[in-house]
């Protein structure tokens, strides 16, 4: 009876087996001591022309920064970097959640990298409007490409700005070309309007779709037809090879309705499959024809030139409106005129030009 209660139970605890005493303790309070030491912008900068990951990652970790205090070692390192960009081509790639984009970057970047290209992928991941958080999954997604020594990729949070670029992603853009990759990919969340901050940043801007989703026959929205310079049916494989080309047919009607481009290029519609690599070579052959066009006629470097000048122009919107809300009179005042804005007890207007009368009084 006794040795039935002794088997009867299914847990048991083993006595432990204690590790061997071969643990350093100066190595590891030196590990600690490095993890600790932030770097400084010169050593930020040498790193990222070194091509140093490490360095690239900390330097951009730096930019996406909103404390205060780091602003400054940001812009330095920004500016040390500077003329070592605008080596390279920046591809915007966008597209609604679910069209496949994170597969579809990861068959094409290995597509450029096994043509000698070193990639940067700047993926944007949202951030929940209820926790702040965000899951900045895309190096799990892209498992392949993230293990491709000549490919780089990091992951952001979209935080409060417009879609999840600005500023940030295109200060990241001009690391990235100081650290050696000649082909910038950024991927947007797919949501609202954060296709026009892409394509402000961009040369190139490729839509991706999939058959069957509703847009070939509204002639889709106009405002992303415009911008795009391609557009790709995904998924072009299986029992959705005929949809896809229907579908690409329905794309082709539909960019003839629109005006020329001011480049003058006419924007290539196809199909492709992330999945089994179908149509990702002629993806990239239309993207070499628009570079070789718009280089010919010197609209590349004139469309460079407006979007600097635009980056600036935001650049002050945003300062302005940080300094705005980080004013001490602002502060101490906001949460009460909202309150009273809530209660009807001021109307919205005029509630903007007091604080605006406020904050011009503390300048």
């Amino acid at each position: 009876m006794s040795s039935l209660k002794k088997q009867s139970g299914s847990l048991h605890e083993k006595a432990g087996i204690s590790p061997p005493e071969i643990t350093n303790s100066a190595a590891i309070h030196q590990i600690q001591k490095n993890r600790r030491k932030q770097p400084s912008a010169a050593e930020l900068i040498n790193g990222i022309l070194d091509q140093n990951r490490t360095a690239l990652s900390r330097a951009i970790t730096l930019v996406e920064s909103t404390h205060p205090e780091h602003a400054e070692k940001a812009n330095e390192v920004i500016q040390g970097c500077l003329p070592h960009a605008n080596k390279s081509v920046r591809i915007g790639i966008t597209g609604v959640p679910g069209v496949g984009k994170s597969t579809f970057i990861e068959a094409f970047g290995k597509f450029l990298t096994a043509l000698g290209k070193n990639v940067a992928v700047l993926a944007v991941d949202p951030s929940s409007s209820l926790s702040h958080g965000s899951i900045l999954g895309d190096k799990t997604r892209m498992e392949e490409l993230v293990k491709d020594e000549n490919a780089f990729i990091r992951p952001s949070a979209s935080g409060d700005t417009l879609g999840g670029v600005a500023r940030k992603t295109r200060e990241s853009i001009i690391l990235c070309e100081a650290a050696g990759f000649d082909t910038i990919i950024i991927e947007t969340v797919g949501v609202g309007q954060s296709e026009t901050a892409v394509h402000s940043m961009v040369d190139f801007f490729l839509l991706l779709k999939i058959s069957g989703a509703g847009d070939e026959l509204q002639g889709i929205k106009r405002g992303i037809m415009e911008m795009a310079d391609a557009i790709v049916i995904n998924k072009a494989d299986g029992d959705n090879i005929k949809k896809a080309q229907q579908a690409k047919l329905e794309f082709n009607r539909a960019l003839h309705l629109f005006p020329p481009k001011k480049s003058n290029w006419q924007p290539k519609v196809t199909t492709c499959s992330a999945i089994t690599n179908e149509g990702i070579s002629e993806i990239w052959d239309t993207i070499s024809q628009y570079f070789v066009q718009t280089n010919a006629s010197g609209f590349f470097q004139e469309k460079r030139k407006d979007q600097n000048q635009f980056w600036m122009m935001e650049t002050i919107d945003e300062h302005l409106k940080s300094n705005f809300y980080n004013q001490p009179g602002i502060i101490g005042q906001l949460e009460q005129i909202k309150k009273a804005v809530q209660n009807d007890e001021i109307s919205p207007f005029a509630a903007a030009r007091f604080l605006l009368s406020e904050y011009k009084k503390q300048l």
